[in-house]
């Protein structure tokens, strides 16, 4: 994603990807496992989570100035059902 479409993005959404973030992520934290342990190598910036497509396993994350797709249905389903409950 370039950056001047990451711009385009965070300016279009920004109150509602922000709101999202911080209401979705108790309903996240209190389905996620216990068991998740960080890792020396985790980000240490903000991610926003974007999914593409409700129908596919694809999750994109913005992480300072890089995106990184990742490919995980049971995550895609929880951020959804987080999204969702509210």
């Amino acid at each position: 994603m370039s950056d001047t479409s990451r711009r385009s993005f965070i300016a279009a959404g920004g109150v509602g990807v922000g709101a999202l973030a911080i209401t979705g992520a108790g309903a996240f934290t209190a389905s996620a496992s216990a068991s998740a342990t960080p890792s020396a190598d985790r980000a240490k910036e903000r991610v926003v989570a974007f999914v593409p497509d409700h129908t596919t396993d694809e999750l994109h994350l913005l992480v300072d100035e890089r995106e990184v797709v990742v490919h995980d249905r049971d995550l895609v389903v929880r951020l959804l059902n987080a999204a969702g409950s509210r």
